[in-house]
């Protein structure tokens, strides 16, 4: 009787022992193995697996192929993307995103303003499930790998759990985002915002209208979003709708990479200010206006370029950036003195009072150099204020754990780009996955990343999700 005892105990450990996750059975099968514990009177303690996650095992060529595939909705030529909200490639590009979530054997459904999720359901569907997910528009001739390694990844992620067997506890959510770039109507973020519940902007995107003056309601409609035009508050989430939310992005800078580290695992995104500012003189002629008579606006504009980046550079932290992305002139003419000179400055920092800091020291020296120069400092709009995000600790530990596990390098890092994780934090707690890209090369069409750096970046985020799901 003891042998038999004995003997079932090594069948039922050895059966554990494959899994790559405690509880990848099914609680049924959990409540078995506790059952058998009990009868053999010797405990099953968790298995250390050493070899057992050489079965978490990536479709890499697959998922690169999906990538360059995802790449063909594109309005510009290869190897540039160009995927604007809305137009005829995004929705090619929905479509394509909804069958590959269908065929992984989720379940559907979108927003009125088009964000796509797609659900496995745990075993305890009532509990909060957990999201991961990204973007997939893309920015006039950038490149095929933002935004768009988290959502075809995360898919893949769910294909590499469901081929081991796992049974998730908490439902698994695949979210692909509307709209993370703001090139369409000028607002970054614009599906991730309204989840967290931006009363603003859904007043806002009622008057909005893009370059071509077709209003977000009507160029919504187009693509079969015609919901968009009533309350969009339908869209918001409340705070605790889901347990956790996970994004995979490529790092969009080159630590990564040249430190030779498989992932980062990001502890905190900092978050960008927009300002606007304008000056006006009174231009003139460039050869008859004497030097010393001058009202120069394009003068004050520069100056102001150079305050920026005096403000920035004495804050003292590297964390602090500050970048003038737009300055025009006007008339814009070799022979005339600007009348006018418009800047638009970009400041960012994971630390929100040292970036305000930022702001107001360059508010100052706008009026400073306006009353110097003699021209008019008629505008000066902070356009929007977000503040930082910092990484939930349950999930970066997590994510360490992951990469631990599957023998993978990696380094705690802040991410300088902001993306949908900085206002999916306001819903639930938040965490990101950093893989390295070539020379950090983003936004361009030379973006890339290796088929090794994008399986290492779904396995963690695959085992990642495992170990939350069971949380």
């Amino acid at each position: 009787m003891m042998a038999l005892r004995f003997s079932l105990f090594v069948f039922i450990f050895s059966l554990y022992f494959i899994c790559d996750f405690p509880g990848i059975f099914g609680h049924d099968e959990d409540r078995t193995i506790k059952t058998m514990e009990e009868f053999s009177g010797y405990p099953i303690h968790e298995p250390k697996y050493p070899n057992s996650l050489s079965s978490l095992s990536v479709n890499a060529d697959t998922l690169q192929k999906q990538i360059d595939e995802l790449a063909t909705f594109s309005d510009s030529p290869a190897p540039s993307v160009t995927r604007i909200l809305y137009s005829e490639k995004d929705v090619l590009a929905r479509s394509y995103i909804k069958d590959l979530m269908e065929l992984s054997g989720l379940s559907v459904r979108e927003d009125a303003v088009g964000n796509i999720f797609g659900r496995w359901n745990g075993y305890e569907p009532e509990l909060a499930p957990v999201l991961t997910g990204s973007h997939f528009d893309a920015i006039p001739y950038s490149g095929k790998y933002d935004g768009v390694v988290g959502v075809l990844g995360a898919i893949e992620a769910i294909n590499v759990l469901k081929r081991l067997g796992f049974k998730p506890k908490r439902s698994l959510e695949v979210i692909a985002f509307t709209s993370e770039e703001p090139t369409r109507f000028g607002i970054s973020c614009l599906g991730s915002r309204l989840l967290a519940g931006s009363v603003q902007l859904a007043e806002l995107l009622k008057k909005t209208v893009d370059s071509q003056n077709i209003s977000f309601s009507d160029a919504a409609k187009s693509a079969g979003y015609a919901n968009a035009k009533g309350d969009l508050s339908e869209v918001f989430l409340k705070k605790g709708s889901y347990f956790a939310f996970v994004e995979l992005h490529i790092e969009q800078g080159p630590i990564l990479e040249k430190e030779g580290t498989s992932i980062g695992v990001v502890t905190a995104i900092a978050a960008p200010a927009s300002i606007k500012v304008t000056f006006e003189g009174n231009g003139g002629h460039a050869g008859a206006a004497l030097m010393p008579e001058r009202n120069d606006a394009g003068l004050a504009a520069a100056e102001l370029a150079l305050a920026v980046e005096k403000h920035v550079l004495d804050s003292g932290s590297i964390d602090t950036v500050g970048t003038v992305g737009i300055l025009k002139l006007h008339p814009g003419a070799i022979n005339s003195i600007p009348s006018m000179a418009h800047l638009e400055i970009d400041t960012r920092d994971i630390d929100e009072s040292r970036r305000n800091l930022v702001i107001e020291k360059i508010h100052q020296s706008a009026l400073a150099i306006a009353k110097k120069r003699k021209v008019i400092l008629s505008e000066f709009e902070i356009v929007n204020q977000d503040p930082p995000a910092l990484s939930d600790e349950s999930i970066t530990k997590a994510t360490e754990l992951a990469c631990q596990e599957l023998n993978l390098t990696h380094k705690k890092m802040i991410s300088r780009a902001y993306h949908d994780s900085l206002f999916m934090a306001r819903v639930s707690p938040m965490g990101m996955i950093f893989i390295p890209c070539y020379k950090g090369y983003s936004h361009k069409p030379e973006e890339f990343s290796s088929v090794v750096d994008i399986a290492n970046g779904v396995k963690v985020l695959a085992l990642t999700l495992a170990k939350l799901s069971l949380s």
